[in-house]
C-alpha cells in the first residue's frame, strides 16, 4: 500500500488489521543532487523509493510512505539543480514526519536511505526521539530504524561482482544503474576523464567543486546499465521485505 495513492479509511482499515506488517511503514528517504555528468539529480531518493515500491508491488501488505527526497546536500550546492536542507531544518522535518506517522498508530517506522551524507542526521534524528521520551518517563509508542539500500543482505556484495573497479563513492554505477533500470527513457551519457574520478575529502562546496568538477567521486558510472540495475533491484526487493518482517517483529517496551 503507498500512502500517497491510498485514502484514510484505507490506512486506518491497514492499521487496524492483524497483519504482522500492519502497523510497519517504510519511509524512502534521500537527497536531490548532482551525481556526475550523467546521474540523475534524484538518483539518492530514487533509488530508495525504486525498491520501496517494487518491494511493494511484490508484496502489498508492505506500506510506504512518500518519499522524503530532500536531505543533506550542501557540499553538492556548486552544481546545478541541487537543493539542501540544513542539518536543523532536515532534523525538524524528520522528527515531525515520525511524529505524524506515530500519531496515527505505525509503531515501527522504517528509513529507507539513499544518501551516505543523511546518516549522520537520521541518527541524531533518533536520539533526540528518544531523549524526549526518556525525559517524559514515558514508554515509546513506537521505534525506528535507519537503513541503507546498499547495505541490504546480499547488494553490497552483488555490486561489487557488477563493478569491481570504479564503483567509487559517489555517482556510482550501481546507483545510476538502479535508475536506468526505472527509467530507461532516462539514460543519460556523457565523455568525460579521467574514466575513475579521484577521491579525497568532502568539505564545503567550492572545495568539493575544486576536487571534483565532474561530481564524481572514485567511479566510472559509463559501467552503469539497465539490466544491472533490474538485477540490483531483483535483490533488493525481498531482501527490503525480509528486514521489514524482522523489524516488526520486534516488540514495542511494555509498561
Amino acid at each position: 500500500m503507498l500512502i500517497h495513492l491510498s485514502s484514510w479509511p484505507e490506512i486506518d482499515a491497514r492499521l487496524k488489521s492483524d497483519h504482522p506488517l500492519a502497523r510497519a511503514v517504510v519511509v524512502p528517504i534521500g537527497s536531490n543532487e548532482q551525481h556526475g555528468p550523467t546521474g540523475l539529480l534524484g538518483t539518492d531518493w530514487l533509488c530508495p523509493e525504486i525498491i520501496a515500491h517494487a518491494a511493494e508491488a511484490s508484496d502489498d501488505s508492505l506500506t510506504v510512505a512518500p518519499t522524503f527526497n530532500i536531505g543533506m546536500a550542501q557540499h553538492h550546492l556548486a552544481f546545478a539543480g541541487t537543493i539542501s536542507l540544513r542539518p536543523s531544518t532536515f532534523m525538524a522535518a524528520i522528527s515531525d514526519w515520525i511524529s505524524s506517522l506515530a500519531r496515527h498508530g505505525f509503531e515501527h517506522i522504517y528509513f529507507l536511505n539513499g544518501h551516505g551524507g543523511n546518516v549522520a542526521t537520521i541518527e541524531a534524528t533518533f536520539s533526540e526521539v528518544w531523549a524526549e521520551w526518556s525525559f517524559a518517563e514515558a514508554r515509546p509508542q513506537m521505534t525506528m530504524k535507519l537503513r541503507n539500500w546498499w547495505d541490504l543482505p546480499g547488494v553490497t556484495g552483488l555490486c561489487n561482482r557488477l563493478f569491481p573497479t570504479g564503483h567509487g563513492m559517489h555517482a556510482t554505477p550501481s546507483e545510476i544503474a538502479v535508475t536506468q533500470a526505472a527509467y530507461p527513457e532516462r539514460v543519460k551519457t556523457a565523455a568525460y576523464a579521467p574514466q575513475i574520478a579521484p577521491v579525497g575529502p568532502i568539505r564545503d562546496a567550492l572545495d568539493y567543486r575544486d576536487r571534483f568538477p565532474d561530481g564524481r567521486i572514485g567511479s566510472d558510472p559509463a559501467q552503469a546499465s539497465p539490466a544491472k540495475g533490474r538485477e540490483i533491484i531483483d535483490l533488493a526487493a525481498p531482501a527490503l521485505i525480509k528486514d521489514l518482517h524482522a523489524f516488526a517483529a520486534e516488540p514495542l517496551p511494555q509498561d
